[in-house]
C-alpha cells in the first residue's frame, strides 16, 4: 500500500465528515485511512461506519492524550509506505493524491507538505482568520505555500513522511504545543529531506470563531518559546515580530488614553496631539488588512472581519509568547511545570 492517512479526532465528527467524503473522490485509490479517536466524548464512530464500504478504514478509540501521542498510535498501526497526518478539520481538493504521487515519483524525498486555504463554502469568520494566518502583513507570508523557501518545515495539518523514517524518529513528542513543528525540525536535524508540494493544498477550516482562534495563537506563541529551548538557533526574526507588536500596540493604546485623561483634565489643546497621533499607525495597520483582505477575498465584510482577525492573531501569539518567556527564560521552569493547565481537553 501507498499511503496511510492518519486522522487524529476530538470531537469534532461533522468535520470528520467532510473529509472522509473528499476521500472518496480522490482518483488516486492506493491508500487507508486511520481515524483515532483521542478520548472524545462525542465520537465520530457512526460517521466512520457509513464510509467503511467506500474507504479502506479503520477506527480506534483510546484515552485523552492529545494530538502528537494520538497520530504516533496510528501510526503504529499504518501499512503504507508513506503517512499523511491531516487534520480532522481539512477538506481534500480532488486531485490532492494525484498531486502528492506526481511529486513523488518525479523525485522523491522523506517528508514533504502543502499550503491550506479557505474553501468558498467557509463562512466570513473562516475566511477572514485564514487570510489573518496567511497574509504576508500579518504572518510574512511564512505559511502561505511559497516555493522560494529554502527548507521546508510540514506542519501538522498537511504533512507527509515516509512511515520507515516517521518510526525511526520516534513520531511525534510530547509537547504541550508545538509538536509538529518539533517534529519537523527533529527531520531535518537527521539529515532527511523535506519538500513544499505546492500542488497537495488542502482547505482548512482553522476555528469557528475569534475566541477559539486566540487560543489557538495563544498556545502557538507559548510554543515557539518552547521550540528555541528545544532547538537553539530555530527562532527568526519573523518570530518576534507579533509580540514587538503587541507591546507596540498596547504602548500606543496607553499613550493616546493618557493624552485624553490630559485632555478632560487639562487643556485640551495642548494634549489634543497625545491623544490622537499614537492611533494613527493603529488605524493605517487596520486600513492595510481590511483593504487587502477586501480584495483578496472580494467582499468587504470578510475585509472588515480580517482587521479583527489580523489583532487576535499578531497579539493572541504575542500574548503566548511574552508569557513563555517569562515563566521559561526568567522565571526557569521547564516546559510542564510552566503551563501545568491542561491543553487538549
Amino acid at each position: 500500500m501507498k499511503y496511510s492517512v492518519i486522522v487524529p479526532v476530538f470531537n469534532r465528527p461533522d468535520e470528520v465528515e467532510e473529509l472522509l467524503g473528499s476521500l472518496t473522490r480522490q482518483s488516486f485509490t492506493d491508500f487507508e485511512v486511520i481515524v483515532v479517536e483521542d478520548g472524545s466524548e462525542v465520537t465520530c464512530r457512526d460517521v466512520c461506519d457509513r464510509y467503511k464500504d467506500r474507504l479502506r478504514l479503520s477506527y480506534y478509540e483510546k484515552p485523552n492524550s492529545g494530538p502528537g501521542q494520538t497520530r504516533n498510535y496510528g501510526a503504529e498501526r499504518a501499512q503504507g509506505e508513506y503517512l499523511i497526518i491531516l487534520d480532522s478539520d481539512v477538506v481534500l481538493p480532488d486531485g490532492y493524491l494525484d498531486a502528492v504521487e506526481k511529486e513523488l515519483s518525479a523525485a522523491p524525498c522523506d517528508a514533504f507538505g502543502g499550503a491550506d486555504a479557505a474553501h468558498p463554502s467557509f463562512t466570513p469568520v473562516q475566511k477572514a482568520i485564514s487570510y489573518s494566518m496567511t497574509s504576508f502583513f500579518t504572518t510574512g507570508g511564512i505559511r502561505g505555500g511559497k516555493k522560494k523557501l529554502d527548507r521546508f518545515y510540514p506542519r501538522s495539518y498537511n504533512m507527509g513522511i515516509r512511515r520507515d523514517v516517521y518510526l525511526r524518529l520516534g513520531g511525534f513528542s510530547p509537547m504541550r504545543f508545538g509538536e509538529d513543528i518539533d517534529f519537523s525540525y527533529r527531520i531535518i536535524e537527521a539529515g532527511c529531506t523535506s519538500r513544499l508540494f505546492p500542488d497537495a493544498w488542502v482547505w482548512h477550516k482553522r476555528r469557528t470563531d475569534l475566541r477559539k482562534f486566540f487560543r489557538q495563537v495563544y498556545n502557538s506563541g507559548i510554543a515557539r518559546i518552547n521550540l528555541e529551548k528545544r532547538h537553539p538557533g530555530t527562532m527568526k526574526p519573523v518570530h518576534l515580530l507579533p509580540m514587538v507588536f503587541t507591546v507596540g500596540v498596547l504602548l500606543l493604546t496607553l499613550l493616546s488614553a493618557a493624552g485624553s485623561m490630559l485632555m478632560y483634565y487639562g487643556d485640551q489643546h495642548r494634549w489634543a496631539l497625545l491623544s490622537v497621533v499614537p492611533r494613527v499607525p493603529i488605524y493605517l495597520y487596520s486600513l492595510l488588512i481590511f483593504i487587502d483582505s477586501s480584495v483578496r477575498n472580494r467582499s468587504l465584510k470578510i475585509g472588515l472581519i480580517s482587521v479583527a482577525a489580523a489583532f487576535v492573531q499578531l497579539m493572541g501569539y504575542g500574548c503566548g509568547f511574552i508569557e513563555a518567556w517569562w515563566k521559561r527564560c526568567v522565571l526557569g521552569k521547564d516546559e510542564f511545570q510552566a503551563f501545568e493547565k491542561t491543553f487538549y481537553k
